[in-house]
């Protein structure tokens, strides 16, 4: 199975469609044990995912492959190395792990500045000791993905949806595969914006009323609901390895197991959108 269990919504409240906050303890017990019984073994965290790691880490997560993300290195005296060993060590003991399936950078651009390359070596030291299996980046844009040729990383994280097809129409996602680069993607549902009816989207999206109507409108021709379209956009690519979904209940894990089992699903070539005020979660202002 395609899908891997994202676990912000563990360790805060995540989420522009998030209405009951932090999932409590038992839920994500029962998330996780669901996960493993219908064969989700890859679980996606970060240090930024408030207690994310720590909920991990008092539950038995010991059948999944790991993934999670080191924050920017802050800009005073730290050395870079220093840096990534703290980095791993904290993730390590709060998700009570020997060693992680995956370790990438939150912030990878970072890797441009002068310490950049200390800090590409620790990471590589780190995977050739075992406390790392792959290493790799997050990006926010495909354009971050120019890194590849100073830089090389066994597994990129990055959003795509049915309305930020960037990943695809850049090449980026053939690229990847070419250069045997796992691809988890994430943002399926836009933070969940892609699964609220019209009534619930907030006023900041009205400019883009005209496209948020092709959606509605296909989606209801089609008879199908915003998490069939989503999960079946994406399993149309063969080129993707994971797909990070987020779930705030065991309910709503059910479902989404229910409508990734559909079938692929060929999106209208106007559904898309390379707005970044639209695409890009962090530039929201709600």
């Amino acid at each position: 199975m395609k899908l891997a269990l994202g676990t912000a919504q563990f360790g805060l409240k995540y989420g522009i469609s998030n209405i009951s906050g932090r999932v409590p303890l038992k839920e994500v017990s029962d998330i996780v044990s669901y996960s493993r019984e219908v064969g989700i073994n890859y679980i996606d965290t970060a240090s930024l995912y408030g207690c994310s790691e720590e909920v991990l880490g008092g539950i038995n997560t010991s059948s999944f492959n790991i993934v999670t993300k080191f924050p920017a290195m802050p800009l005073c005296d730290t050395l870079p190395s220093d840096f990534i060993q703290d980095s791993l060590t904290s993730s390590l003991a709060k998700l009570r792990q020997e060693s992680i399936y995956g370790a990438l950078l939150h912030r990878p651009m970072q890797l441009l500045e002068s310490y950049g390359p200390q800090l590409y070596s620790e990471l590589v030291r780190q995977k050739r000791l075992g406390f790392i299996k792959n290493i790799g980046i997050s990006i926010y844009s495909p354009a971050e993905l120019d890194l590849l040729t100073k830089f090389d990383f066994d597994l990129v994280q990055t959003p795509m949806n049915i309305l930020d097809k960037r990943l695809a129409s850049s090449h980026w996602l053939t690229k990847l595969k070419e250069k045997g680069i796992e691809v988890h993607v994430r943002s399926c549902f836009l933070q969940g914006l892609l699964l609220m009816p019209k009534r619930s989207r907030p006023n900041y999206f009205t400019r883009w009323s005209p496209l948020f109507d092709v959606y509605d409108n296909w989606l209801a021709e089609e008879g199908i609901s915003p998490i069939q379209a989503c999960l079946g956009f994406l399993k149309s690519f063969p080129e993707i390895d994971k797909i990070v979904v987020g779930v705030e209940s065991l309910s709503q894990l059910k479902q989404l197991i229910s409508a990734y089992k559909g079938e692929t699903i060929n999106i209208p070539a106007e559904l898309n959108s390379n707005d970044i005020d639209l695409i890009e979660p962090s530039r929201w202002k709600l």
